[in-house]
Formats: structure tokens, sequence, C-alpha cells
């Protein structure tokens, strides 16, 4: 490899190879694991850059409001550009990864997000800071699909601890943002060190994937998948994915303006809640990993929401309490943590998951990204802070509900994964 791994990489790996040998599979399965592990490892380092880009506007967002002369309300437009670049990303590359190498496809996403986010401390004006966050927010779009796509193919029916694994990476990469920009505006009072810094993170894997083999579509590696999928399942799992996405995205970028909105914190200790919630989110990851392999998709999904409710009650029963508060953050990032990772999971096994099927769940999760954070922000200016808890509380119902819909859906009318 050209970048050296970090522990925390090859300790996820040592993890997942435990896991699968304790299953008895013996040395074929660990011969496996061996041949997989350059994609599975360079699919994680590729997902730190997403939690940090994804996480970093956030406790940027007064620094930025101050460096565009906007108003908080108008600011909050920043989330909703990056999540319909999101979603363009999500949908514009569905067919190219079916059909174009997968691993350059995926070096061209962390370099377009690279980009978008070294020019967004650069810029003092709205619309040219908005089109930034958008370039940021295609490039995210397009790296989120593809490394979870990807790391389908490679590990194909035993995808799901994987996909746990690639997620909590993501979580390394949110938890450390608003670290990093904390320091960076305790020691230099800008942004713009910590952003730099974010930028440059992916350039080894841009390089790396340009020159590691690109796994095999379904269709290549079966000659064609006799399963088949449905378009209400996709459609509702689709709801159920804008849904959860809108809630995570949300409360990440919006709980550390609550907290300073509240009393509930000084500058430094909203941010460290904005890392605790990530960091929970990351833990969560991690631990689901072995979980995995003894409940089914569908038991974990419905454990995460009720406490992802649970949490959220206890942050609007007690509003004015700061260590509730951060029960509720930490208890709401554990219970998140597994959800999507599991949504993918559960979506794989009642379908096949390919380029042009899979989109669909990213366009909503694009959607989900754009539309609740944003209405948080006009929520926020126009009702006060607590409207934004109970904004996350609505949705995660909503999705809790789809989803319920989704356990007694029968498959009657479909059509094929890999038609036109």
């Amino acid at each position: 490899m050209i970048f050296r791994l970090s522990p925390c990489l090859k300790g996820a790996a040592i993890i997942i190879t435990l896991r699968d040998e304790q299953t008895g599979r013996g040395n074929h399965m660990t011969t496996s694991i061996r041949k997989h592990l350059p994609y599975t490892l360079t699919y994680y380092f590729a997902f730190i850059l997403l939690g940090l880009t994804s996480a970093a506007l956030g406790p940027a967002l007064p620094n930025l409001a101050q460096q565009t002369s906007s108003a908080l309300g108008e600011i909050g437009l920043i989330f909703t550009a990056a999540s319909f670049g999101f979603l363009l990303g999500s949908l514009s590359v569905g067919r190219a990864y079916d059909r174009l190498p997968g691993n350059r496809l995926l070096a061209f996403s962390l370099l377009i997000a690279s980009i978008g986010l070294a020019l967004i401390p650069r810029i003092d004006q709205l619309w040219l800071l908005t089109g930034a966050v958008f370039l940021m927010g295609l490039g995210q779009g397009a790296l989120d699909m593809g490394a979870n796509l990807l790391l389908v193919w490679v590990h194909r029916a035993r995808a799901t601890p994987y996909l746990n694994g690639l997620h909590f990476f993501f979580g390394v990469g949110a938890l450390s943002a608003p670290l990093l920009i904390a320091q960076s505006l305790l020691h230099t009072n800008s942004i713009t060190p910590a952003f730099s810094l974010i930028a440059l993170v992916p350039l080894p894997a841009v390089v790396y994937l340009m020159r590691l083999p690109s796994p095999s579509t379904p269709a290549q590696a079966t000659q064609g998948d006799p399963r088949s999928v449905n378009l209400t399942l996709v459609a509702l799992l689709s709801l159920v994915f804008a849904l959860y996405v809108g809630a995570e995205v949300g409360f990440g970028n919006w709980i550390y303006t609550y907290a300073i909105e509240l009393g509930l914190g000084n500058v430094a200790s909203a941010a460290y809640l904005t890392s605790g919630f990530w960091g929970a989110l990351m833990t969560g990851r991690l631990l689901i990993i072995p979980i995995a392999a003894r409940f089914s998709p569908q038991r974990i999904i419905l454990a995460d929401f009720a406490g992802c409710l649970i949490s959220l009650g206890l942050i609007l029963w007690f509003p004015h309490s700061s260590w509730i508060m951060w029960l509720g953050a930490l208890g709401l990032g554990l219970s998140m943590a597994s959800i999507f990772p599991t949504l993918l999971a559960y979506a794989e096994q009642r379908m096949t998951l390919s380029g042009q099927a899979t989109r669909w769940f990213f366009v909503g999760t694009g959607a989900g990204g754009m539309v609740l954070p944003w209405l948080m922000g006009q929520l926020f200016a126009q009702f006060g802070a607590l409207s934004v808890m109970w904004a996350v509380l609505l949705d995660l119902t909503l999705g809790l509900t789809i989803f319920a819909v989704t356990l007694g859906l029968r498959i009657k009318k479909s059509i094929s994964v890999y038609q036109d």
C-alpha cells in the first residue's frame, strides 16, 4: 500500500476476522478475508473523509455565517446545498458503477469532495459558499454510494459486519472533525487550518484507488442473479433512508447551535457535545459488528429506533439540563449507529444490490439530508431551539412506521435488477 494503515483500521479488520473465524468457517474464509483486505481497508479509509466532511459544517456554522455576513436562517441554506449535491451525486453515478471501474469512480469522488471542502473557508459570499458546499456534497454522494456498493460486491452475502465496520469509520471521521475545528479556533481563531488538513486526508487513497483493480459487479460475478427488485419495497426503504439520514444530519449539524442557544454550554463544550454524539455513533458501529452476527437486521433496526425515541424523549422532557442533553445525545448516537448499514443489509437480503437499484436509496439519503436540516433551520429561527428536537422526534417516528410496513410487505410484482 502507498499509505500506512492506522492501528484503528487494523483493529477493525482483526475484529471482523476473529468474528468470522469463530463461526468455524475454516481456512477458506481466512484466505477470502486476506484477499479482500486491501479493498475493505481502502474503503474504510475513504469513509473517514466522508465523516470528516459531513461533520465539519455544524461546528463551523457560526464562523461561516460571520465570514459571509449572513443570518443564522440564511446560512442554513448550505445544508440544503450539500444534500442537493449529495442527491445528484448518488443519482448520477448509479449506472456508472455498474459499467465503469468502481475504484476509479471512487477516487474521483474523493477528489471532488476534497476540493469543495478546501474552498469553503476561503469564500466570503454566501452564494459562492453554497456552490462550494454543493461541490463537496456532489463528491460525498458518489463516495457514500460507491463505498457501500463496492463493499457489498466484495463480500456479497457476508457483507453485514463489514458494512457496520465501514460506517464505524464514518464515525471516526465525524468524531474528529469538531475536535479539529475546536482546536483550530482555539489556536488560530480560524477554521481554515482544520478544513485544509481535512482536505488533504484523502490524497493517498485517491492515488491507491487508481491502481487497485475494481471488484466485479453482481452480474459479472454470477451471470445474472435470479433475485429481483420490488419497486414498492425500494420506494419504502428509500423513504426510511431519507428520514433516518435527515435526522442524523440535522441533529449532528444543529446540536452545536442548539446547545449554545439554550445555554447548555459554551463554544468549546458545544463542540465537545457534537463530538460526543458522533463519537457515540462511531462506538455503536463498532459494537454492533459481533451483534450483527447473532441477530437479524429487522430486530436490530427496531431496537435502534426504540433507543432513538427514548433518547429524544429525555432531551425534550428535561430541555434545560446539560447532563440530560449529554445523555440524550450519546444515547441517540449509539441508537442511530447501525440503522444505515443494517438497512442496507436488510435490503440485500431481499434484492440484489446493483448500482441501478441502490442509487435510489442514496437519492433518498440525499433528499432527507437536504430537507430536514433546512426545515430545522427555519423552525429554529421562528419557534426556537426546542422545535429542532421535536422535528427529529417526529421524523424518526415516521421512519419507524414505514419500516414496520416493509416487514409485512409481500413481493408480488417485480422487475429485473439489471433491466434498463
